[in-house]
């Protein structure tokens, strides 16, 4: 679903009358550019997976489960790791469970708590949406490696500062 770019950019005109009507708009710039590539990259992956019947955040859940020891994880570490809320976690992995690529189970440790255990067709499709996200760059191939570097470096700075993660000592 490809649309046709705007003829200005959005940014740049919302930039504009930020700075008429309320003065300095560099901090304004830059968080609605953010959010807009945010957008952007989303829909960009979300076109990509769809062939393998998975969204963003589903194939998320699904290589977070691929990444675990054993593939499978409780409701509660996916929902802190990809910080949704529960209602949202339950929402991916039911939809996940559906489409037989996770199972739930209950979970020995803990008799409340449910995991998330990811079955064989789950790691099929991860790998493939993985390749194909691979493929397209992450939609980021207009970006030379040092502007990564330092998008990275400035984005991790943002999410330290927030109490996103500790610095590892």
């Amino acid at each position: 679903m490809t649309k046709s770019p705007l003829p200005f950019d959005p940014i740049e005109r919302a930039a504009e009358n930020w700075q008429r009507t309320w003065g300095d708009a560099t901090h304004m710039r830059l968080a609605t550019s953010i959010m807009r590539v945010q957008q952007l990259l989303i829909n960009a992956y979300d076109e990509a997976l769809r062939p393998h019947g998975l969204t963003f955040a589903r194939f998320e859940a699904l290589a977070l489960l691929r990444f675990s020891r054993n593939g499978a994880l409780p409701m509660k570490v996916i929902g802190d790791r990809l910080q949704v809320h529960p209602t949202s976690v339950t929402n991916i992995v039911e939809r996940l469970s559906a489409a037989d690529l996770v199972q739930r189970q209950r979970n020995p440790k803990d008799g409340r708590g449910v995991l998330a255990v990811l079955t064989d067709r789950g790691r099929e499709v991860v790998e493939a949406a993985a390749a194909d996200l691979m493929a397209m760059d992450f939609g980021l191939a207009a970006l030379e490696d040092g502007q990564i570097t330092s998008v990275v470096t400035a984005l991790s700075t943002l999410r330290r500062s927030a109490g996103d993660f500790e610095v590892e000592q």
